[in-house]
């Protein structure tokens, strides 16, 4: 499925195979065949380990600590993470977080958080969706009421991601109830160990608390902490979820995924036969792979444009709906392919320290919970139904 690469891009990808052959620990490489559930401590070593090489924010500009990667090495670095079923990166300080104090932040605010992004020191999460703002950004309403020297937070969000493991937090509150919503919204830098904030986990169909709720009671923040101008935070909310609904497509989770679907299938039986021999099933993976060629290609395009410094438009809604549809369809199709290993699903399987029965062989075991967790795909980052919209209003002129 590899697209065409040149020789010096084809030399990087030996490099990087080379470096997860010496430095990914088997242990953690087996949770990731295995499907196995990641603790903070398995990130945190990983960062460090990928830190260590400069690789952990390889598309962050040398002057920040990166390395500059064009696009395509960025691509072709996770893609071959994936395939070494390497510790996804967490997303938040790195990929979203970021970028947005590179572009909007003081050179304050530059120097103190991004080598600590790096170093680990910190570990960001996301406030953005609330329980009557989700999709609906605009209609934030957790307020920071300037108070001297710092703001006065108070307010709720929702549906924050690993949230239990954070110790800092960049949210959108809402600094004036003036105009239009999205004139009143600011963008701030939240310390999540301040007095006033209590994190109470949401347990999720798979069984595991990986997002939460997030409560502010009278929370004094100082004022240093707003990023960029009071009430222009929805235009870093934007320039953010651009970056975050690109990443959100997964092409390299969706080349993983579709490979242990292909190895599946060739092991599984059909009437005597191997199922990916059976007609209707072949097809079916057949539309998965061309669909996937096709968003690799725009993604490359769409990386592109944010490497020279422009932040992804509309062509990121496009990704993160077709990418979602993708990964949702090989989720459904391997769950297809285990066949009756699908039915028992007992989340404590995937735990470190599980001694019960097996269910099913180790390639079944997964495939259930991977379903469930992934039908949020379509749903986070703006739901799919938004994203459609954002389509019409920004190509379509609708």
């Amino acid at each position: 499925m590899d697209l065409t690469f040149t020789p010096a891009e084809e030399d990087f990808r030996k490099e990087v195979r080379a470096f997860l052959e010496a430095k990914l620990p088997e242990r953690l490489a087996e949770k990731g065949r295995l499907g196995r559930h990641l603790s903070k401590q398995d990130h945190e070593e990983w960062h460090a380990i990928l830190n260590e090489r400069g690789w952990l924010a390889g598309n962050w500009p040398r002057e920040y600590g990166g390395q500059g990667w064009s696009a395509v090495e960025r691509h072709i670095f996770e893609e071959e993470m994936t395939r070494a079923c390497a510790p996804r990166i967490v997303p938040f300080g790195v990929a979203m977080l970021g970028p947005v104090l590179q572009t909007f932040g003081s050179e304050e605010q530059k120097a103190y958080y991004l080598p600590r992004i790096l170093n680990g020191t910190d570990w960001w999460c996301q406030g953005y969706s609330e329980p009557g703002a989700g999709s609906d950004l605009a209609s934030v309403k957790t307020s920071a009421v300037r108070d001297g020297d710092h703001y006065v937070v108070n307010g709720q969000k929702t549906w924050t991601t690993l949230g239990q493991y954070a110790n800092m937090i960049f949210c959108l509150v809402r600094t004036n109830t003036e105009g239009k919503p999205q004139e009143g919204i600011s963008f701030l830098l939240i310390d999540m160990t301040t007095p006033g904030i209590t994190v109470r986990p949401i347990v999720l169909i798979d069984g595991q608390p990986e997002v939460n709720e997030v409560f502010f009671d009278n929370v004094r923040v100082p004022a240093a902490n707003l990023v960029g101008e009071e009430n222009k935070g929805w235009t870093y909310a934007k320039y953010l979820l651009t970056h975050e609904r690109t990443n959100i497509a997964g092409v390299g989770f969706a080349q993983a995924g579709l490979e242990h679907l292909k190895s599946i299938a060739r092991l599984e039986q059909d009437n005597g036969r191997p199922l990916i021999e059976n007609p209707h099933f072949a097809a079916r993976i057949a539309q998965v792979q061309i669909d996937l060629m096709a968003m690799a290609t725009t993604n490359l395009r769409v990386l592109s444009q944010a490497a020279s410094g422009q932040a992804p438009g509309a062509e990121s809604s496009m990704l993160k709906i077709k990418g979602t549809q993708i990964r949702q369809e090989i989720n459904a199709l391997t769950r297809v392919a285990v066949g009756p290993y699908a039915m028992p699903f007992v989340s404590e399987a995937l735990e470190d320290g599980w001694n019960g029965d097996p269910i099913g062989p180790d390639y079944a075991m997964p495939a259930t919970a991977t379903y469930f967790n992934n039908r949020k795909l379509s749903i986070y980052g703006g739901s799919n139904e938004i994203q459609r919209t954002i389509i019409s209003k920004a190509i379509l002129g609708l």
